[in-house]
């Protein structure tokens, strides 16, 4: 250590100009979280100082509040089926949650992964929001798909912006797939969220091929009039339908982990992801959603608002797949949650779903309320 220190101070009277000014480098790069200067003796005995990068360390996330994760493991246990779900405190960055790295099939969740490839594209010029679109017979989706009805002879002029507000707010499956098409398919989505880095939520298909699929079918023009989709549905075997149905579950198209969920609502709110008027304007229809109004929604205490998206499976011999609800709640304070609930399979009524997400809802109010509360405790 001696022989080590006496080298030191040999250097540093031969060039004291040179090392100080290589510490002051190295000290500001690694400051700026680049490079981070190393001393090592050379074969003549002077010192000299490399550089390297630094290396990445990413803090682990705070704990989540032992009550509320109770809370929640109680509940998923008390339903009994497979749930997942993810609740992200904004402000402090802890996630609670009930398998929440499992993946999970989306339904109309996945919209929003669609909404937000599209402001993406206009945030970046590619995509004009006031643009106008023709919708023709060939824009014909599936289930709910209101704009459908509007289809003439001369098709149904409407713009992106409508076809976005549709998509969000009514979960039109028609100008979902309109707005995918625009952005260049499911691909260009996936492209677009990769390089967003968002990670673990995926689109997979327009929503009729999506739909075709999980029934047993491949899509056909036809199925988008009246009630085809349906009979053909009926024509197929329960073999069939049980085949496909099993197989998307095991690795559904749009599959989604809740706790990636969160962090991309997360990013959403913290304007990570699109330009400050983009994300108002996502945020602002989320807020406007028209369907489950007694999922989450209905569990939030007076002073509670929502911004959220639904996703909702087809039925099939007593059960529903992806029947989901994933939004920002906000407190009366302003402190946000990003929450997801999931549910893969589920034979439950009605009534015990929705009961099952307000009951996820009290608990994340539960948990702000208690947050507030004064500590009384005194150190000894």
């Amino acid at each position: 250590m001696a022989l080590r220190f006496s080298r030191i101070l040999k250097a540093m009277r031969r060039r004291p100009r040179a090392l100080a000014a290589g510490l002051a480098l190295a000290v500001a790069a690694a400051g700026a979280g680049g490079f981070v200067a190393r001393q090592h003796a050379g074969a003549d005995g002077d010192v000299r100082l490399t550089s390297g990068p630094l290396p990445v360390v990413v803090p682990d996330p705070p704990a989540p509040p032992k009550a509320l994760q109770d809370e929640l493991s109680a509940l998923a246990l008390a339903y009994g089926e497979e749930v997942g779900i993810a609740v992200t405190d904004l402000d402090q960055g802890w996630t609670a949650g009930v398998d929440p790295d499992g993946v999970y099939p989306q339904q109309s969740v996945s919209k929003l992964w669609v909404a937000i490839a599209v402001l993406k594209a206009a945030d970046e010029g590619r995509l004009e929001l006031d643009r106008t679109v023709l919708l023709t017979d060939a824009d014909r989706s599936v289930f709910f798909q209101p704009v459908a009805y509007n289809i003439g002879p001369q098709g149904y002029a409407t713009t992106i912006e409508a076809l976005l507000r549709r998509a969000i707010v009514q979960s039109d499956n028609a100008a979902n797939d309109r707005l995918m098409r625009e952005v260049g398919g499911p691909e260009a989505v996936a492209e677009a969220l990769d390089g967003l880095g968002l990670k673990g939520v995926t689109v997979g298909a327009y929503e009729r091929d999506l739909q075709a699929k999980v029934a047993g079918l491949v899509w056909r023009p036809e199925y988008g009039v009246g009630w085809n989709f349906q009979a053909a549905r009926e024509q197929l075997s329960r073999a069939e339908r049980e085949r496909a149905l099993e197989a998307y579950l095991a690795e559904p198209m749009d599959g989604a982990q809740p706790a990636a969920i969160a962090r991309a609502l997360a990013a959403l709110k913290k304007g990570e992801l699109l330009s400050p008027a983009s994300t108002d304007r996502l945020l602002t229809l989320m807020e406007e959603v028209r369907t489950g109004p007694r999922r989450l929604k209905g569990g939030l205490p007076p002073g509670w608002s929502i911004g959220h998206k639904t996703g909702t499976g087809q039925d099939y011999r007593g059960a529903s797949v992806g029947i989901n609800d994933v939004g920002l709640l906000t407190a009366p304070d302003g402190r946000i949650y990003a929450v997801a609930v999931m549910m893969r399979r589920t034979w439950k009524p009605v009534p015990q779903r929705l009961a099952f997400m307000q009951a996820v809802s009290r608990a994340v109010a539960a948990e702000w309320a208690r947050a507030r509360e004064p500590d009384f405790t005194t150190a000894d």
